[in-house]
């Protein structure tokens, strides 16, 4: 069974830094690319970013580009979402996807992803 389960959510002050884990389960993560989405209380989910299966190529959305940043650990299954000088803006819940890609890319739309994890709470407050 193909699943993918977030982890590391939790509150921190404003300008801190978190990392989130998204851990693949019944798939090898170098065949899919990953992606991260949030939804903050009351708005539409948004892309956060994503990352190709080889972890070559990646995409941002414009307001956590250059403070947030995907990696993966093809060996571990696993892919991270290092997030820092965090806002309280980017307070919300997180959830990581995953779709099978052959070409070596990713894409920011919610709809290109298969398979979504239960989200995990971050909250960036003092």
């Amino acid at each position: 069974q193909v699943q993918v389960a977030e982890s590391g959510g939790g509150l921190v002050q404003p300008g801190g830094s978190l990392r989130l884990s998204c851990a693949a389960s019944g798939f090898r993560m170098d065949h899919f690319a990953v992606a991260w989405f949030r939804q903050a209380p009351g708005k539409p989910r948004e892309a956060v970013g994503c990352l190709s299966r080889t972890g070559t190529n990646s995409n941002y959305g414009d307001s956590v580009k250059g403070r947030f940043t995907i990696s993966k650990d093809n060996t571990r299954d696993t892919a991270y979402l290092q997030m820092n000088s965090l806002k309280p803006e980017d307070t919300g819940v997180y959830y990581c996807a995953a779709t099978l890609m052959i070409l070596d890319g990713c894409r920011l739309a919610e709809g290109s992803y298969t398979y979504w994890g239960q989200g995990t709470q971050v909250t960036v407050s003092s």
